[in-house]
């Protein structure tokens, strides 16, 4: 009967160590960061674009995205091109929208390749052993070189392929941007493919003007982007490179390694974004903004709850 007393005592010390050792160790409680409680957020998660329509739309699709996965958002937007990559290795933005193109030729200053797949791999691997940046899911959306061509004039001399342009290169008004005639990547890269060029005429345009000089019957091809915004005008028509000159230019989501290990969820949010994302719709998207003059963050909206 004298050691009952004890043995209360002894379970009571022993449940009462067991209380604090879980406390200590955060079990359970209501700040406890594990599984349990749901994903873990970094306090802040900055969305950096380069600064032009397309870049800035799909970065803020990326903030809306992820702001209605839970995530904080702070957006870094509009940076220049030369001075988005140093943004983010220097730890001032998180995340932002890259083109593979661009990181094989302009940040890894590698041997051009023309395989998307390919470009993809590379920066990909490059980038993670390099920059401790990844590379998420890979969009089919390709903002890269092409021609444009009065769809009048195609629809007459039935040229919807660059090899077909360079045959009818004599009859056709080329309106050119002037370092597009010297880059490697421009005509210089077309003629050791394609053939001579041998325009009608070929005279110099402020880049801005071409669509107005185009509808304005002063020339008849020039230089674009794939995903350029008056591309979804009837009136031109972007030519199929049939010889794959160029580079692909995928739009993809880049990520710190170590926000997207402390974000893990991030990778999924924003891979559902570049599954819904094609050149098609990346015109309309750039469309909406440069020709239809819409706002933005409108027309991110928009995307984002039609998907």
């Amino acid at each position: 009967m004298k050691k009952k007393p004890f043995k209360i005592t002894l379970a009571v010390l022993l449940a009462l160590v067991l209380a604090l050792s879980l406390a200590a160790c955060g079990g359970g409680g209501d700040d406890d960061p594990g599984e349990e409680n749901g994903p873990t957020f970094s306090a802040n998660i900055r969305v950096g674009s380069k600064d032009f329509t397309e870049s800035l739309v799909v970065a803020e699709i990326y903030a809306i995205a992820l702001e209605d996965a839970g995530f904080t958002v702070e957006r870094r937007l509009g940076i220049a091109g030369s001075a988005v990559h140093a943004a983010i290795v220097n730890d001032e933005i998180d995340l932002y929208p890259e083109y593979t193109g661009t990181g094989l030729l302009s940040i890894l200053q590698l041997p051009m390749e023309t395989d998307p797949m390919t470009v993809y791999d590379i920066v990909k691997a490059e980038y993670d052993e390099q920059f401790d940046i990844s590379w998420l899911d890979f969009s089919t959306a390709n903002d890269g070189q092409g021609l444009v061509i009065r769809t009048e004039v195609a629809e007459e001399y039935d040229i919807y392929t660059i090899s077909a342009l360079q045959e009818h290169a004599h009859l056709l008004r080329f309106c050119s941007q002037g370092e597009f005639d010297e880059r490697e990547d421009g005509l210089p890269g077309l003629i050791a493919v394609y053939g001579p060029f041998d325009w009608l005429s070929s005279r110099v345009y402020d880049n801005a003007l071409k669509y107005e000089v185009l509808r304005g019957d002063e020339a008849d091809v020039a230089p674009a982007y794939t995903t350029e915004g008056q591309l979804v005008n009837p009136e031109f028509t972007l030519l199929e490179d049939d010889k794959y000159v160029w580079p692909p230019y995928n739009l993809v989501p880049i990520v710190r390694n170590d926000v997207l290990s402390a974000n893990p969820d991030i990778a999924a949010v924003l891979n559902r974004i570049s599954h819904n994302l094609d050149t098609e719709t990346l015109t309309m998207l750039n469309a909406q903004v440069d020709v239809d003059n819409r706002e933005v963050d409108e027309v991110a909206a928009d995307f984002f709850n039609s998907i």
